[in-house]
């Protein structure tokens, strides 16, 4: 298709675009305090109903696995002990999670009530259908971002139809209906409910927000904040560093913020690498001692959390290649049924753990274009691909093996017409687009807390199928919805 790229969006609707984007907060703060449009693309993807029902299917029994998984202490340090030590961070996070549960002798019982709020990510692989690409059980965002593109493709189709029609697959496809600000703020107002019921209290709910120093993404959990406080919830946002010096244990193991009162939700967007605990200012023998800390200090009172340092290692890499290893039937030891162990054994792709014969097998049988190179890293940016796969390898020492997985490379279907991205304020046509689906959900102490049996929206991150990177911050990502045929 021959198209010119200069004018085929006009300068009007690249303006509306923009705009629309930023008074609906689908943003990224920039240095200066300004800011700047989230990427988007002009029409949404379009995927099969079948394969979106699918999907709709097991993620809810993928989140009843990890939940019940992450809630099991022995198994975690028994399974993950071999990676914890090839890897710092999370051999730190193993030690918290040691302090907190004790061991298989001596067991403690955490206060907390795990709150698991997570985005299970896929892709719609040509040749092997939707496959999990990976889990993210702390910090797992973006899902008002998810329904502000749906909500963002269904004001184009209104404002300028003929141009949406016009890099649309298909006229006859249906939008896939996408709350999920709505119902994670739900979830979380269930969650926040019920531990204020706990107290036999009145008032209003206290959320936590736990975030980075100079957070960029702050709009989309601005956009949370107000869905909660809209419902009656107070909302508050501090470093790990601020809560050193800030929360405080209150009757019954309640959990009190300086200045501001109990704390009934704890919501983590921030714990998931080192820099979120470093604080050099406390010239630390143990790097991050103290701040880490604070993870086992709330773990330890009566409050709604997400991401509890169990549900960090239960959606790890690791665990994820352990889980697709085993047989379907193992499963069942977590709570599930085995026609529903083998509906979620269905999804997994494909993965190897790293040792010398991998390393052999990889260097002188593999397809290499076939598989990707995984580390424990979370945001973005870990994975190796391709010939890079094999001097990455190299440079590895035995201790740090258990760190890395191979894991099947996922192919999904190009778009039939090309798209349009808007960056910068720019239009930018991709032949090439490929999708990846990032399914919500929320559980509280076990059970789904959202009208839509733990489902909570979706989030679609397209990028061209030429980039390894498709996030949204760190690749060359762009924010999409879905739209559905038969």
């Amino acid at each position: 298709m021959n198209i010119n790229k200069k004018t085929v969006i006009a300068p009007q609707i690249i303006e509306d675009v923009c705009e629309w984007a930023i008074m609906h907060g689908v943003a990224f703060r920039q240095a200066d305090n300004t800011a700047k449009h989230c990427p988007l693309s002009i029409a949404p993807m379009t995927i099969e109903r079948e394969v979106y029902a699918h999907l709709r299917r097991v993620v809810p029994l993928l989140t009843k696995l990890i939940s019940n998984v992450a809630e099991d202490p022995d198994f975690l340090q028994s399974s993950l002990s071999d990676m914890a030590k090839a890897d710092p961070f999370f051999g730190r996070l193993m030690a918290l999670h040691q302090q907190i549960h004790g061991t298989a002798t001596h067991p403690l019982d955490p206060a907390r009530q795990p709150l698991l709020l997570m985005r299970t990510d896929f892709m719609d692989d040509r040749q092997y259908g939707a496959k999990v690409i990976e889990f993210n059980g702390i910090a797992a965002g973006m899902a008002p971002f998810g329904q502000r593109a749906t909500e963002f493709h269904a004001f184009m189709q209104r404002q300028w139809p003929e141009t949406y029609q016009s890099w649309l697959e298909d006229a006859a496809a249906i939008p896939a209906e996408n709350e999920g600000l709505t119902q994670l703020a739900n979830g979380i107002v269930t969650a926040a409910t019920q531990i204020k019921a706990d107290f036999n209290e009145q008032g209003s709910p206290v959320f936590l927000m736990v975030v980075q120093k100079n957070e960029d993404n702050v709009y989309d959990q601005h956009l949370l904040e107000i869905a909660l406080q809209q419902q009656g919830v107070r909302t508050v946002r501090r470093t790990f560093e601020q809560l050193s010096a800030q929360l405080i244990t209150g009757p019954n193991q309640r959990l009190i913020l300086d200045g501001v009162g109990a704390v009934d939700v704890v919501y983590l967007r921030a714990g998931y690498q080192y820099s979120d605990y470093c604080a050099p200012e406390l010239n630390e023998a143990v790097c991050c001692y103290t701040l880490s800390q604070m993870r086992v200090f709330i773990e330890q009172h009566h409050v709604a959390l997400n991401a509890t340092v169990g549900q960090q290692l239960a959606t790890s890499k690791t665990m994820q290649m352990l889980l697709t290893m085993m047989p379907a039937q193992e499963y069942v030891r977590w709570g599930v049924t085995l026609e529903e162990a083998q509906l979620i054994k269905s999804v997994l792709a494909e993965m190897k753990p790293i040792n010398t014969d991998t390393i052999h097998w990889f260097n002188t049988e593999a397809i290499k274009s076939e598989w990707v190179l995984k580390n424990q890293g979370e945001g973005g940016g870990h994975c190796v691909f391709g010939d890079d796969i094999s001097a990455t390898l190299a440079k590895l020492t035995v201790a740090e093996y258990d760190a890395w997985a191979l894991m099947q490379r996922l192919y999904p279907h190009e778009r039939d017409v090309p798209t349009v991205a808007i960056r910068d304020a720019k239009a930018t046509v991709v032949n090439d687009l490929v999708s990846e689906i990032g399914l919500f959900t929320a559980y509280f102490k076990g059970q789904p807390v959202t009208d839509l049996d733990g489902y909570a929206g979706y989030l679609i991150r397209s990028k061209p199928a030429s980039e390894n990177e498709g996030g949204i911050h760190s690749g060359k990502g762009i924010l999409d919805s879905l739209v559905l045929i038969d």
